[in-house]
């Protein structure tokens, strides 16, 4: 990853398109954004727009580095365990950022899934994914990842209510903790930015702007 001169290659994120005034509106992919910006290490966004449901978007490229989001935790946990990027050095040991981030990526990660593909009527899902695609592909594409996502979260014919009951309270349960955390701070932990509050404000920004308001004031 570096020249002769011992300089690092830059880096380059690729994502998928922005739209809704995001700059990527891919929930995975914009606290990958967020985080190299916090990071404040210069990069370049690239967006990828052939393989709309490949689970190695996001990911990031430097010379013949690449870190895919479907390995080792994820593209944030690859580029921290690779020496790229690591916000996180300084509060990986406090367990009660442990037990937040876990929260975050989980039960907010969860209510985002649930919105998006089976809560509303597909029309972010949509815009995101499969625009740039024939009509024909793009829905067949859809109603695969709609049942992908009710299998991954468990959601049946018969337990569909209760399902949805338990995605909303626990996103309004991890809400009420994150906001007594946060108080009048800028940053959760340390008083500085960390993966924490880049997955955080990715899903935030991405559920305030790109979920429909009927579907997405479920739980905020």
């Amino acid at each position: 990853m570096e020249d002769g001169r011992g300089q690092r290659e830059a880096l380059t994120l690729v994502a998928r398109k922005p739209s809704f005034s995001l700059p990527t509106a891919c929930p995975n992919c914009l606290p990958a954004y967020i985080y190299l910006k916090f990071a404040n290490i210069p990069f370049t966004l690239e967006f990828n727009l052939i393989h709309p449901d490949s689970d190695q978007i996001p990911f990031v490229e430097s010379g013949d580095y690449v870190a895919y989001n479907n390995e080792n935790g994820g593209v944030l946990q690859k580029l921290k365990e690779d020496d790229i990027v690591d916000l996180d050095a300084e509060v990986s040991g406090i367990p009660e950022w442990v037990s937040f981030k876990v929260m975050v990526e989980s039960w907010l990660a969860d209510a985002v899934l649930y919105e998006l593909w089976v809560g509303s009527d597909g029309k972010s899902a949509h815009k995101i994914y499969y625009s740039d695609l024939p009509w024909p592909i793009g829905n067949i594409l859809y109603y695969k990842q709609v049942y992908a996502v009710k299998q991954l979260l468990g959601i049946t014919s018969e337990n569909a209510e209760r399902r949805e009951e338990e995605i909303y309270r626990r996103a309004t349960v991890a809400y009420s903790a994150l906001s007594a955390r946060l108080r009048e701070q800028t940053f959760f932990f340390e008083d500085r930015p960390t993966s924490l509050d880049a997955v955080f404000l990715g899903h935030a920004l991405f559920t305030l702007l790109a979920l429909p308001v009927s579907t997405s004031n479920g739980y905020i």
